[in-house]
C-alpha cells in the first residue's frame, strides 16, 4: 500500500517539475515574441529584432512577474515616440503566453531529462 502512495507522490512531483519548466520555458518564449513585436513597433531592423528579443527575455530575469518586461517594454516606446501604453503591452504578452506555451508544449513531448522518468514500470 505504501509502494502505490510513493509511485503516486512520485508522479506528482514529476509532473509539477515538467509543468514548471514548461511555464518557464513558455514565459521566456512569450518575452521573446513580445521583444520582436516591440522592435517591430520601434522600427528597427530585422538584424536587430533577436539582439532586442534576447534583452527582453534577459530583463524577466531580474524580477518575478511581468513588471520588469512591461517597465522596459514601455521605457523604450517611450523613448522612441512610440505611442503604445502600458495597458496594450499586458494585453500583447496575455495574448502571446498561450501561443508560446502551444509552441513549447509541442516541441518537449517527450521527458526533459531523467527525472521525468514513467512511474509505475
Amino acid at each position: 500500500m505504501a509502494d502505490i502512495f510513493d509511485e503516486r507522490e512520485k508522479a506528482q512531483e514529476v509532473k509539477y517539475k515538467l509543468d514548471e519548466e514548461q511555464r518557464f520555458k513558455a514565459e521566456a518564449r512569450r518575452n521573446k515574441m513580445l521583444g520582436r513585436w516591440a522592435a517591430q513597433h520601434m522600427g528597427l531592423d530585422e538584424d536587430q529584432y533577436d539582439a532586442y528579443a534576447t534583452e527582453v527575455v534577459r530583463v524577466d530575469l531580474t524580477e518575478p512577474g511581468v513588471m520588469d518586461v512591461l517597465r522596459k517594454v514601455a521605457r523604450d516606446f517611450a523613448e522612441r515616440g512610440v505611442d503604445i501604453g502600458e495597458d496594450e503591452i499586458l494585453a500583447e504578452l496575455n495574448r502571446l503566453y498561450p501561443l508560446a506555451l502551444a509552441e513549447i508544449t509541442g516541441e518537449y513531448l517527450d521527458a526533459l531529462d531523467g527525472d521525468h522518468g514513467r512511474t509505475g514500470d
